[in-house]
């Protein structure tokens, strides 16, 4: 069943927030999707808010690239509500989100692990698609959300570690937000990019190269999740 939801994908940032937010309201504030929906809402926002100070070169590009990269996360929640599967990268988090034994900023990581593992690099193609652009015409700005991001995941991982000591090297949690590093998936995406713009004539290879992927980064995603003991 397709729904009102889905007929009305967002066309701007503020539309992305919009509907972000609108989930959000819907959901229970411990569901691991609404963890993470705040997390990336968070992160909207603040590309929302600099696409109009200059911070961009090319400001329609990049809310091109944002809308493109947020439909791709809708359609996976929009998909589990029709009773459909997501991509295999989404399936942990969706599966363990009422997990009692996964904590807050697991949640957060997954998703992130899922959406820039998975999602970005085929929004990228997609951009470049549709404006005609080739891939160094979109780096500088992937570069400077990038930077944007960095600033953002210290506070966040903040907000969702537990207890007074971020830096309890008995605490199990430690050594899992230390396996995942934006940095190095983002980085992976681009490279993942590069890959796929290089295949784009060869479709059969593409398939593949998206599903090994999509499995590859699941299978990540499920590790983040690992359910670890109470405090």
């Amino acid at each position: 069943m397709t729904t009102s939801a889905e007929r009305r994908a967002p066309r701007t940032v503020e539309g992305v927030v919009a509907r972000m937010r609108a989930l959000g309201a819907a959901l229970p504030p411990r569901d691991g999707v609404a963890v993470f929906n705040r997390v990336y809402l968070a992160v909207t926002e603040e590309v929302g808010r600099r696409l109009t100070d200059g911070y961009f070169q090319d400001p329609a590009a990049t809310q091109d690239l944002d809308v493109r990269f947020a439909a791709r996360y809708l359609a996976a929640v929009d998909a589990v509500a029709a009773g459909r599967r997501p991509p295999a990268c989404w399936r942990p988090l969706f599966q363990l989100r009422r997990h009692p034994g996964v904590r807050p900023l697991q949640f957060a990581l997954a998703g992130m692990n899922a959406h820039i593992g998975h999602d970005l690099a085929l929004a990228l193609v997609e951009t470049c698609r549709a404006r005609k652009a080739e891939p160094e015409e979109l780096e500088g700005d992937f570069d400077r959300v990038g930077t944007l991001l960095t600033g953002l995941e210290e506070r966040i991982r903040e907000d969702l570690m537990p207890g007074p000591d971020l830096l309890d090297v008995a605490d199990p949690l430690t050594h899992l937000v230390g396996a995942w590093s934006l940095d190095k998936a983002r980085g992976a995406a681009w490279a993942a990019f590069r890959a796929l713009w290089g295949l784009r004539g060869l479709p059969e290879l593409t398939e593949e190269f998206v599903e090994r992927v999509d499995e590859s980064v699941g299978l990540v995603g499920r590790f983040l999740l690992t359910p670890l003991p109470g405090d």
